[in-house]
């Protein structure tokens, strides 16, 4: 569907997929392989860390009830330092498994927003140039994601002491009287849920259009959590939308793994079946990855467009040489936009 630039802000949740299926198939080849190379080993670590994680559990539990009746005994002593042992390999793993999510999550995102900016400015692309740039747009959207962290951390702990204030509260008004408390606490307690998750859902969408403009603008970390702020006013509920498809799809394609690959033996579902079943949702895993990333991509888009920033593509494309070294940075009110309705 051809559309102006300033016409791009019109673009709604259908199109805006719609024009990242397009991209897709206009650059299967090398988005494949960014695929192969970056969005698997993730996918493959996410579905992976299931399986690893209840089994050392599994363990864990195991010596735990061991213990129970061996205590005191020199059999216990010996179990005991095997309980030690294995609660320090599951921390181990934990903590190497977020690293080497967080790593490859900041890799493929570099990649591909960089793939979409070099396919919208009509630059050259290949894989060997991808990854040369890879590295240095990689420490960008680490600035980014520190950022965030630190924002939702701080969410985390003042949504921890309202929430409490407010259970003093609800305690104070509502006294513990059987069945009656049951229900006004459930209440009570799924409205505090939802609200936790729509904030967190919310920070989160701001993250997610900050780490383009870390790649696609001078500012990131702070600044481009500020900018993506901004931006996405006006567009909210498409970018709400948007990541709820995203979070749904994943979610199905845990549950699937979760029912028919990690505990496939309780369904009947053999090795053979649970391996098919394991392959097919790693690949779904990276296709729902691939089109988060291109959709965030497109969507950068949309937001400039309905706030009248526009991007120019020799403007766009001497931003994105500074990843090679070749020009000086541009400050993000030198870009502009047009030609982009090629791919909507």
């Amino acid at each position: 569907m051809d559309r102006e630039p300033e016409d791009l802000q019109f673009l709604g949740i259908v199109g805006i997929i719609g024009s990242a299926f397009k991209i897709l198939r206009s650059c299967a080849k090398l988005l494949g392989s960014l695929t192969l190379t970056l969005i698997l080993p993730l996918c493959f670590a996410i579905l992976g860390h299931q399986l690893v994680s209840e089994y050392l559990l599994y363990k864990i539990h195991w010596n735990e009830m061991f213990y129970q009746v061996e205590n005191g005994t020199p059999a216990g002593e010996r179990i005991m330092k095997e309980l030690t042992w294995e609660r320090t390999e599951l921390f181990i793993f934990q903590a190497a498994y977020l690293l080497f999510v967080l790593v490859f999550s900041l890799l493929s995102t570099a990649a591909v927003v960089y793939t979409v900016a070099s396919i919208y400015t009509g630059k050259e692309i290949s894989y060997a140039r991808v990854m040369s740039i890879v590295p240095r747009v990689w420490k960008r959207l680490m600035g980014t994601f520190l950022w965030f962290f630190i924002i939702l951390f701080a969410y985390w702990m003042a949504f921890v002491l309202i929430t409490a204030f407010v259970v003093f509260l609800f305690l104070l008004m509502f006294p513990v009287e059987g069945n009656k408390f049951n229900l006004a606490g459930f209440i009570f307690s799924l409205i505090i849920i939802t609200v936790f998750f729509c904030g967190y859902v919310y920070i989160s969408m701001v993250w997610h259009l900050a780490c383009v403009i870390s790649v696609l603008e001078d500012k990131y970390g702070l600044g481009a959590m500020q900018k993506s702020w901004n931006l996405i006013k006006g567009n909210r509920i498409t970018a709400l939308v948007l990541d709820i498809l995203y979070l749904v799809f994943v979610g199905i394609i845990g549950w699937f793994f979760g029912y028919y690959v990690l505990h496939g033996n309780r369904h009947g579902a053999g090795s053979t079946g649970r391996g098919a079943y394991g392959t097919v949702l790693v690949g779904l895993l990276c296709f729902a990855h691939l089109m988060g990333l291109l959709t965030q991509s497109v969507f950068y888009f949309v937001c400039k467009s309905y706030h009248h920033e526009s991007i120019d593509k020799s403007s766009l494309s001497d931003h994105l040489e500074v990843y090679l070294g070749d020009y000086e940075p541009l400050k993000s009110s030198n870009i502009q936009m047009e030609n982009l309705h090629d791919f909507v």
